[in-house]
């Protein structure tokens, strides 16, 4: 599969021209003609619903295009279906990966995919060519392993040795790092850049610039359904294409520094909570933090490492097997069996933006104007009739349009439904929904995890707002920088544990690694 280098360094591989999709009334694409050469990284940018994910859609058969014609290696070709893509050496990695978790590694990549009538034979000649492939690409999985069972990182390379084993050529990755750990991107890259000496083509949707000037040849950028810049890495750089994405220059730096906290009102206070996760490792193992008013409390740590427990405990979702909670003048006591629940912590104010959109924070099949007030349809301002009994759905659809207007939510649809909306509108409309609320204390999740650069600007400020109105907010997020750029003091995590504590003042990316990596060096004897 991995042979040499493409000697057709500048034959095109790809080549879109005059490409327009419309979905109802919203133009996703406009005459856009994209050359891509074989053999190289052409990385694609843009806004949240720039078009992006629309066009690779159309390349990989998804949707048909209103107009517009397709070659790939030079040849006129029409694809109708993701099956003809495939055929054509087409491959797609979904940013939500397209796996069965109850089936292993090998019997996903087989499945539709199967080499003949009996599937035990079949399994061996699979399993022979994935070996070699994992061989070639470095790209290992556990083949045996059910998919349910495994960590994010080998997910993404099973859905790569997924595309190759159909034959890829032609690679598309649709935001590859957003829920990859920092160690884990880097292992991607490595992985990208051998199957680019290989000769494979890799077309790379991302929002992540530092990634596009470190990996890609060329870049591509879209605004508004059009392409409005092209040009090879190395006459760009990260606060130029900021800047063609959104039109204006960008800046998500640090802001002017905060006075000091001192003693603002306690929001939050936990003391020694623990869990176990189903394996019996320790998710949580004595965890104490406060929340203070008028201050954002960043919680640093390579993903897996007691982040999203601690959330989920705090937020009512898990309650701990041991460990006490003050909030809003209550007292919440594991021992006692009456842990917070989500629907009390409302009631006290606390607002929660989780870290798995679509799992925990959306209903997919809901219009906008459901998730917008998802677990807040039962506050008397949306009730009415006689004791509250009906709800007021005309008042939600209208604070739902002022919730897109304000928060920058494309489109202004607030019938559209919640699945139709690109990944960063939808976590704009989450983000809406919870802060709208005003909060005394805000638990966030990876608050800008697949979101273009202009939103995350947009998010950062809100965030920055609410705690000057006097919000304590916790800040959970596995990139550093913005960490760095938000919080006013850093608790760092590490194995369910608490290895750190650092005034803004007293952190950088250094100090912070060391004791992200505390408990990983003491254990690797």
């Amino acid at each position: 599969m991995i042979g040499a280098a493409n000697q057709g360094a500048l034959a095109p591989a790809v080549r879109l021209s005059g490409i327009s999709k419309r979905f109802g009334a919203v133009q996703a694409n406009r005459e856009v003609s994209l050359t891509v050469v074989a053999g190289t990284v052409h990385g694609l940018v843009g806004e949240n619903g720039a078009g992006k994910s629309t066009l690779m859609a159309i390349l990989y058969g998804y949707y048909q295009a209103d107009s517009g014609s397709i070659e790939v290696a030079g040849q006129p070709v029409t694809i109708a279906n993701s099956q003809q893509a495939i055929a054509l050496g087409i491959g797609m990695v979904h940013q939500h990966f397209m796996l069965v978790d109850t089936l292993s590694c090998l019997d996903n990549v087989m499945l539709g995919a199967e080499p003949g009538f009996f599937l035990v034979s079949g399994a061996r000649q699979v399993r022979a060519k994935l070996q070699t492939l994992m061989t070639e690409t470095g790209l290992h999985v556990r083949l045996d392993a059910l998919v349910g069972d495994l960590p994010v990182g080998e997910l993404q390379r099973l859905e790569i040795l997924k595309a190759l084993y159909r034959g890829a050529r032609v690679l598309i990755l649709d935001e590859p790092t957003a829920v990859l750990t920092p160690q884990e991107t880097q292992q991607l890259f490595e992985t990208l850049r051998r199957l680019r000496a290989g000769g494979v083509t890799i077309l790379l949707i991302t929002h992540k610039l530092k990634e596009v000037m470190a990996l890609c040849d060329t870049v591509t950028v879209m605004r508004a359904g059009q392409i409005v810049q092209t040009t090879a890495i190395a006459d760009t750089s990260a606060e130029d294409l900021a800047q063609a994405m959104v039109g204006r220059k960008v800046n998500l730096g640090r802001q002017e520094a905060q006075a000091a906290v001192g003693q603002q009102a306690l929001r939050l206070q936990a003391t020694n909570l623990s869990l176990r996760a189903a394996n019996g490792v320790p998710a949580l193992a004595a965890v104490s933090l406060q929340l203070r008013a008028r201050e954002i409390v960043g919680v640093a740590g390579v993903s897996g490492n007691g982040q999203s427990e601690l959330l989920e405990v705090l937020s009512g979702m898990l309650a701990p097997e041991a460990g006490q909670l003050q909030l809003g003048g209550q007292q919440f006591d594991a021992a006692g069996g009456a842990w917070l629940n989500p629907r009390q912590a409302r009631e006290l104010k606390l607002a929660h933006v989780p870290e798995d959109r679509h799992a925990c924070a959306m209903v997919m099949s809901f219009p906008a104007w459901e998730t917008a007030v998802l677990g807040y349809q039962n506050l008397s301002s949306y009730r009415s009739g006689p004791a509250g009994l009906s709800m007021n759905h005309a008042l939600m659809r209208e604070q739902t349009a002022q919730m897109q207007e304000r928060f920058d939510v494309r489109p202004r649809d607030v019938e559209l439904g919640s699945s139709k909306f690109s990944g960063g509108n939808q976590q704009k409309l989450v983000m809406a929904r919870e802060i709208g609320q005003a909060p005394s204390v805000l638990l966030v999740g990876q608050p800008t995890r697949g979101v273009d650069i202009g939103a995350i600007e947009f998010i950062h400020g809100q965030l920055r707002a609410l705690r000057d109105a006097g919000c304590a907010v916790l800040l959970v997020s596995s990139e550093l920088d913005e960490i760095l750029a938000l919080a006013d003091r850093v608790i760092v995590m590490n194995g369910g544990r608490v290895t750190g504590e650092l005034e803004i003042a007293d952190c950088d990316e250094k100090s912070l690694g060391l004791l992200m990596a505390a408990q990983v060096e003491e254990a690797a004897p």
